[in-house]
């Protein structure tokens, strides 16, 4: 399968149509970004962890029946995925307080909760990707009554399912970030990446940060921490 037209650049990966009009191939890059763009820089490497994390778990999800858009891996940097329409809707599930929830809600980075706490936001940069609720939801035709209730459903199976999988490599899943699209045909799949950009993962033992809130917060270190939590999770699966 080989790239064709650029359909899409965002701020870590271009999207490139193929000779299948029902497949696209998804090319990472090292570009890093923070606080809806105010903050740019580049983490040398991640692209290439960030596509072989994410099909490596997105591949364990479909085993454990979450359907993906994911079709093969091309090469260190390139997937080939399944065409979607993504739903505008970024879902947020948090195990423990830290990030914007914590600056929200004035709650002390570190606190665990009893339960998953799931939040939806407006995947709109130029609004600031607001917050949603069911209603906001519905209201803005972003997605039916079903097709929520599969994606809250389909949100927290990947949460009890990465826990499991970070918890073996020595990494607490603090929370995450995932995205939904619709196939040709309406059904509901996980879409985008899981990946150090979009989780947030600290050492289960010192509770070091191990994600791209290096990179926000001027920790350092930021490419040996990717690399780091691609090698757990290698030896891990």
């Amino acid at each position: 399968m080989e790239k064709q037209k650029l359909l899409y650049e965002g701020k870590a990966k271009k999207v490139y149509a193929t000779q299948d009009p029902k497949l696209l191939i998804v090319a990472y890059k090292d570009d890093a970004t923070a606080f809806n763009g105010q903050k740019k820089g580049t983490i040398q490497g991640k692209g290439a962890i960030n596509n072989r994390m994410t099909n490596l778990l997105m591949a364990r999800l479909e085993r454990e029946g979450i359907p993906t858009h994911l079709v093969e891996e091309l090469s260190d940097r390139e997937t080939l995925v399944k065409k979607v329409s993504i739903i505008p809707v970024e879902v947020i599930v948090r195990n423990i307080a830290a990030g914007s929830f914590s600056k929200r809600y004035g709650v002390e980075e570190g606190l665990e909760f009893d339960a998953p706490t799931l939040e939806f936001s407006y995947k709109n940069d130029a609004l600031g990707d607001p917050l949603l609720n069911d209603d906001h939801i519905f209201a803005l035709g972003l997605a039916s009554r079903e097709e929520l209730a599969l994606v809250r459903k389909y949100a927290l199976d990947v949460n009890r399912l990465l826990k499991e999988i970070w918890r073996a490599c020595g990494v607490i899943l603090v929370d995450f970030k995932v995205e939904f699209g619709r196939l040709e045909n309406g059904t509901i799949v996980l879409a985008d990446e899981i990946s150090p950009d979009t989780c947030r993962l600290w050492d289960a033992k010192t509770r070091e940060k191990l994600d791209k809130d290096r990179f926000r917060r001027d920790l350092g270190g930021v490419e040996a921490a990717y690399a780091q939590v691609m090698e757990r999770l290698a030896k891990g699966l």
